[in-house]
């Protein structure tokens, strides 16, 4: 896929956190997922307007942290607490807020980045495309990503092909832990720029 990508360039990033901290989790052993490289390299040197997380509470809070971490590198985030049924069943997802502040804002964007895998999002995806003339990326980890969603995008960007710079815990066993610190970076291969590592 091919699509533009300018420094005027107004963008959006929705994150979908419980869908990429659930990823990284089955995927990485438990490995952690860093969302201030994540936010840096979706963002690509355009201009930000809104950057959102949309994340479940606990009755203890003891997500307050996370929080404030995402507030210092420009990340807002919504918060809704985890639901609990009778039986035991939960839930906590935020499909349908993420939609709708995407619409909503769509208006004053040139890109949509969409951070999750979750192929619930496709309708959101060419809604925006199509109503709204919204350039749609998705950045997720592509070994668990929606193949539908991969595919309704102007632009996926793959975590999985270099998954040390995006996850805090991460050893590639075929390569050593040291593979983590050296991406396969666009300027050829050299020094990775100073980052601060916010994870969940």
């Amino acid at each position: 896929m091919s699509v533009t990508k300018h420094i005027d360039q107004r963008v959006g990033v929705f994150i979908d956190t419980q869908n990429l901290y659930h990823s990284a989790k089955n995927l990485y052993d438990d490995a952690r997922v860093n969302f201030s490289n994540i936010l840096t390299d979706a963002v690509a040197g355009r201009k930000l307007i809104r950057a959102m997380a949309y994340v479940i509470s606990t009755k203890e809070g003891v997500e307050q942290g996370f929080f404030d971490a995402l507030a210092k590198i420009g990340i807002e985030t919504r918060s809704k607490e985890l639901q609990e049924f009778w039986g035991g069943a939960k839930k906590g997802d935020w499909d349908v807020g993420l939609a709708v502040d995407a619409i909503t804002l769509a208006p004053k964007l040139d890109s949509i980045i969409i951070a999750s895998g979750d192929g619930d999002f496709v309708p959101l995806v060419k809604y925006l495309q199509i109503n709204m003339g919204i350039q749609v990326e998705v950045i997720a980890f592509g070994k668990s990503a929606s193949s539908s969603l991969r595919e309704a995008a102007d632009d996926f960007f793959d975590l999985s092909d270099d998954p040390g710079a995006y996850l805090m815990g991460f050893k590639d066993k075929r390569r050593g832990p040291s593979h983590s610190n050296n991406r396969n970076s666009k300027d050829g291969g050299s020094s990775p720029r100073p980052r601060r590592a916010v994870s969940l």
